[in-house]
């Protein structure tokens, strides 16, 4: 169950993404993702009280669920949106499939995981495969890439660039970080608590983002949508995320972030309307392998009762 909850979480997340995309155009950035806290909040406000059975926050824990919140809700929003506007589709897919790598990492560095041979294969079958589905989908759009989007990209892909692997950086942290809070708080209070941080974060954004927006100029379905957008990014995602991290070392359930450039690409296929060709389906496969890894049980041994 908690492979199924990771793998849900990062699904989810490639979904909303890649139907985000209208909203992007309705709203302004940082707009959007004021109000996606603000709805977040109100839907969760029930979780952020204290369950009896649970102990008062320490001052560690406090610091570590501002540190979840600045990273991964915060910061990382804004290196990905900007990072992207700065290079190609293209690097920014392969960079991304670097998260698994840098969640195995940071695991073994800050929480002492061990990393065997299998997580290691996983995390490379993971970068393989979404890494070969970002070349696949150049070859796919290269016909309609015009100059100027290549120009731009050609100026400030060094920029870009490292904006997205600050946001892999900060993804990474997210899960480890996640993996620690796991231990002193329950999942709803978590999902609950940091994004009340990252509603405060973003208000000084959100509130001049929206004093000369005009709100009528958004539809009804443009609404609905961000409503979907918001319960799915601060409260399923979420939860889903930090109740599968209760079980699972925060090494493995790096692997599962590979479901986030997948999902996204399979909206696109089946609902955008892109094209899904032999290599894209090769990619599939290879991430999917990585994923198999990761889960296979690990056989014990037992020893014999005289």
């Amino acid at each position: 169950m908690a492979y199924f909850f990771l793998a849900m979480s990062m699904a989810l997340v490639g979904s909303y993404v890649a139907l985000s995309k209208p909203l992007v155009v309705a709203l302004p950035v940082f707009l959007l993702a004021w109000l996606r806290f603000g709805i977040g909040g109100l839907a969760m406000a029930h979780w952020l009280k204290r369950p009896p059975h649970e102990a008062p926050m320490a001052p560690a824990t406090r610091r570590l669920l501002f540190l979840e919140s600045f990273l991964g809700n915060f910061l990382f929003s804004i290196c990905m949106l900007f990072g992207v506007s700065m290079t190609s589709a293209v690097s920014a897919g392969v960079i991304m499939a670097a998260i698994p790598a840098v969640v195995a990492l940071m695991s073994w560095a800050f929480l002492k995981e061990r990393i065997g041979l299998r997580v290691w294969s996983a995390v490379a079958c993971s970068a393989l495969g979404i890494g070969l589905l970002a070349l696949s989908k150049s070859e796919l759009s290269a016909q309609v890439i015009q100059g100027p989007e290549a120009d731009l990209a050609h100026k400030q892909a060094l920029w870009g660039n490292l904006l997205v692997f600050c946001a892999v950086v900060c993804e990474a942290a997210y899960a480890v970080i996640g993996k620690k809070l796991t231990g002193a708080l329950s999942p709803k209070r978590i999902t609950a608590l940091i994004n009340l941080w990252g509603f405060l974060l973003m208000t000084p954004l959100g509130l001049y983002a929206a004093w000369h927006f005009d709100f009528a100029s958004v539809g009804a379905p443009s609404w609905v949508l961000l409503v979907f957008y918001a319960l799915a990014a601060s409260v399923w995602t979420v939860w889903l995320w930090m109740t599968g991290l209760k079980t699972v070392p925060a090494a493995r359930a790096g692997v599962f972030t590979v479901m986030l450039p997948i999902s996204a690409a399979l909206v696109g296929v089946f609902i955008l309307h892109e094209p899904l060709g032999g290599v894209q389906l090769l990619a599939f496969s290879i991430a999917l392998l990585g994923v198999v890894l990761a889960t296979l049980p690990t056989r014990r041994m037992f020893t014999p009762v005289a």
